[in-house]
Order: structure tokens, then sequence, then C-alpha cells
């Protein structure tokens, strides 16, 4: 995919969730007139900024981070810096996280700042300039702005699952049975429909994002195709024998800031089933790149904030291959 056509896809993507979103207010206002539904969208856009600002101080609770003293890897931070000056974008804070699972994302707040971590697991088990690359996909996230854009898109479909099980309680409360109990039992199961195919319209965009943000370590990093490949092959042999907390795991709108979902990338390793001190890093790569992808791969995906590892390393080689 160019980039022209992927920045086209995640503008149409955008599109598609704000249109969606405004015809089914639409929709509801209309049926519901003067209803207190403007006061439900100021306490769900109220709770997600609040959640934004204080987002980056429950993530350093949540995967045990701290703050990384350029003392402990010069190397890591002379490596973030370069990338970081070499499209003008400020010098984030570089955090590590405990976390054995390699892997690494990138997250802020007008509170706290930029900030890009990287796990324990990452450093001990990838070579430097694997290490590189990855930084370069989460300074990329940084570049295009994609903690404030997905931040935004996710609000749209928190709106709609709260408007549907407040009308569903409502409903079996019986607070409207002299009011329409019918149709407000509809309006529930709309907003919850509703919130499921806008869930899947950010799952989507949110894998478009991170084919923009390889796309930036491509042409930020020196061979950075191929060391993101290498990187993804080996993050998805780890994972295998990784386990992240539970209650990470299980929190999707945090694990989508990962570099690779955790997820994702446990189900791949099973089917590739390879120990990464077998194999070369090429050869691991090619043996990720050479699995055939199943209908049941594809449909795992849509539910997914990451596009296939398969697919993903593909895109990788086709950009590497047309990078002068």
């Amino acid at each position: 995919m160019s980039l022209f056509k992927l920045r086209f896809t995640i503008v149409a993507t955008l599109t598609v969730l704000i249109g969606l979103s405004t015809l089914f207010f639409t929709a509801l206002l209309t049926l519901l007139g003067s209803f207190s539904i403007y006061s439900m969208l100021a306490m769900v856009v109220g709770f997600n900024l609040l959640q934004w600002f204080i987002a980056p101080y429950l993530i350093g609770l949540m995967y045990r981070v701290k703050e990384l003293p350029e003392s402990s890897n010069p190397k890591l931070h002379a490596n973030v810096r370069r990338i970081a000056e070499s499209t003008g974008i400020k010098m984030p804070k570089l955090m590590i996280s405990s976390l054995s699972i390699p892997n690494a994302f990138a997250y802020g707040s007008p509170l706290s700042g930029n900030r890009v971590a990287v796990t324990q697991g990452l450093l001990d088990n990838l070579e430097e300039e694997e290490v590189e690359a990855v930084l370069g996909h989460e300074l990329g996230h940084l570049k295009h702005r994609d903690v404030q854009i997905m931040m935004f898109a996710s609000v749209l479909p928190s709106i709609f699952y709260y408007i549907g099980s407040s009308f569903m309680w409502s409903s079996l409360l019986g607070g409207n049975r002299r009011n329409n109990g019918g149709g407000i039992i509809l309006i529930a199961i709309g907003s919850m429909a509703m919130y499921f195919i806008l869930s899947l319209v950010v799952m989507g965009l949110s894998r478009l994002r991170e084919y923009y943000a390889d796309t930036y370590a491509v042409q930020h990093v020196n061979e950075g195709a191929r060391k993101l490949s290498e990187a993804l092959a080996k993050i998805s042999t780890f994972s295998q024998r990784s386990r992240m907390p539970a209650k990470s795991m299980h929190v999707a709108g945090f694990k989508a800031l990962l570099f690779s979902d955790p997820d994702t990338s446990r189900v791949d390793a099973m089917e590739i089933g390879a120990s990464r001190y077998k194999k070369s890093d090429q050869m691991l790569v090619e043996q990720v790149v050479s699995k055939k992808l199943t209908t049941a791969d594809r449909v795992f995906e849509l539910f997914s904030t990451h596009p296939n590892t398969v697919k993903r390393i593909r895109t990788l080689r086709d950009l590497g291959i047309r990078r002068p």
C-alpha cells in the first residue's frame, strides 16, 4: 500500500466514523426531541478527556513504567534523539517497563508530555538495531499524533455504548413503561449495534495507523524495513513464552498502544512453532512471510487493534523494495 493510498484510507475511515455517528445522533435527536442526550454527550466526552489526561499515570502503574536515565542506556537515548530530530519532533521522555514480554509503546497527554516506553523484554531479546526500528515506529505514532486521533475516535463508540446501556437499564427497571417502552428498547438495541459497528471501524483505523507508523520507521531508520521485520518475527516467537499480567491483557484501550498486540503475537507464534535460537533472523522472517493466511486469520484481524503479523511483514518487505 502506497503512502498516498494509506493516508487516503485513513481519512476515508475517519470520515465514515464521523458520518455514521452524526447520522445516528440526528436520528436519536429526531426521535427523542429535547431528551437530555446533550448531557450524556458532555459526560462521556468529559470522562474521556479526563482519562486522556491521567492515562499516562495509569499506564505507568499498569505496565510498571519508570523513567530511563540517559546514563543507563546512552545509545538508546541517542537513537531516539536522532530519529526525533530527523523530522523535527521534540525528544520524548524515554521510559522503561519491567515487563518481560518484548514490546514498546508511545503515549502521553498535555500534563505528562510525550513518552516512549520499551519493555525490559524488548531490550533483552532483540538486537540493538531492531530496538532502534521499533523506536522509529513509536516515534511515528507521536509524529502522526496517533494518541490524540485514537482518543478522539474511541470517544464515539463510548458514547453509543453509554446511551445503549442507559436505555437498556432504564427499560429493564421499568422507568419508561408509560412512555413508549418498546421504542426505548429499539433505541437501546440500535445504540449497542452502532457501538459494535463503530468499534470495528476504530480498530480498522488503529490497524491503518500501525502501517503508517511502520512506514515512518522505514523512512527514518537505515534499513528500517529489514530491522522492523526481524523485530516483529522475534516478538511473535518470544510472545509465546512470555505472559503479560492479566490486568494488562484485557484492557483493549491500553493494548492498542503497544507495538505488537500480545494476543495476536501469541497466536502467530503458536502457528509458526519455531524457536528463535534454531534459526537465523532472516530465516525466521521467511518462515513468517511464507505462512498462508486463512479465513480465520482474516476474521480474527477484524477484531484486533493491530494488523496480522504476516501481512505487516509482507508490507514492510514491499516498502523496503520500493525504498531507494
